[in-house]
């Protein structure tokens, strides 16, 4: 048995998502269905990050467990030979028979794209925000940085389906970054963030609540207050899909001693 990682890129417009629904098109469906046909084998794909719909990826870390002798190139060819096109492995090594692309992951970078023009180029269609109306950026990046350290970010959260799930769920996140950048030689703007793991939606309602802040409807001193209150209801808006992306993911050295690695028990829960 050999376990093989994957680095994986993709465009979410057209999919439900990561995780496997049936009868919907999804990445985790999408390299699955193509795996199964290259090996013959009834293997699973477990992915760091469930992505929601319209959300994309630049460094999504996928991994599987095969009895295939086929090297890790090879798979990589061959991936991106038989998915859509708006999928693509960038990298594929074989890796630790520990290995596990979601339970070790230390840390997550989202980017969330803002474009500022006037209009929308076409290309970005589904991949930006598009927002040309007046913002206070510089009260916007104060107000980014009251979300670094460690809260309870319950106010900027999502039900995740179920009032048990939610009333037991573990809502305290460690932020190591947030801000907002500019775009070099672009109408746009981006908030960026990093942090070990993120609730549902959490990114999308801190986008939002941060626009309420560019158009003066919040204060910079207002976020504190919001990240106290817990109540979901007093965030900004869900900003949509579109501009989400997901940068890239953390993982310890290899070389470190598998004493490093969280536990599958931990890092469920603040998954």
């Amino acid at each position: 048995m050999r376990n093989i990682k994957l680095t994986l890129a993709y465009d979410g417009a057209g999919f439900h998502g990561w995780q496997s629904q049936p009868g919907m098109p999804t990445i985790q469906g999408a390299v699955g269905d193509v795996l199964r046909k290259i090996t013959q084998e009834e293997l699973v794909v477990h992915g760091a990050s469930r992505t929601d719909a319209g959300v994309h990826a630049l460094g999504q870390v996928a991994h599987f467990k095969t009895h295939s002798l086929l090297p890790a190139g090879e798979f990589q060819r061959a991936l991106n030979a038989l998915l859509p096109p708006a999928i693509r492995v960038v990298a594929a090594e074989e890796v630790g028979m520990d290995f596990h692309s979601r339970w070790q992951a230390q840390g997550k970078t989202y980017r969330y794209r803002i474009f500022r023009g006037g209009v929308l180029p076409p290309f970005d269609h589904r991949r930006a925000l598009h927002y040309s109306g007046s913002l206070d950026e510089d009260a916007m990046a104060a107000a980014a940085r009251h979300f670094e350290g460690e809260h309870d970010f319950t106010t900027f959260a999502a039900s995740s389906g179920g009032e048990d799930e939610d009333r037991d769920r573990e809502t305290v996140r460690v932020i190591h970054s947030s801000e907002i950048v500019h775009e070099p030689g672009r109408e746009e703007i981006a908030y960026v963030v990093r942090g070990r793991s993120f609730l549902r939606y959490m990114v999308r309602k801190i986008v939002g609540t941060l626009i309420e802040v560019g158009k003066g409807r919040l204060a910079p001193v207002d976020i504190p207050q919001l990240l106290e209150a817990r109540d979901p209801g007093r965030s900004g808006p869900t900003v949509p899909p579109d501009g989400l992306y997901l940068v890239s993911l953390e993982y310890p050295d290899p070389t470190d001693s598998l004493a490093s690695f969280p536990s599958r028990r931990s890092a469920r829960s603040r998954s």
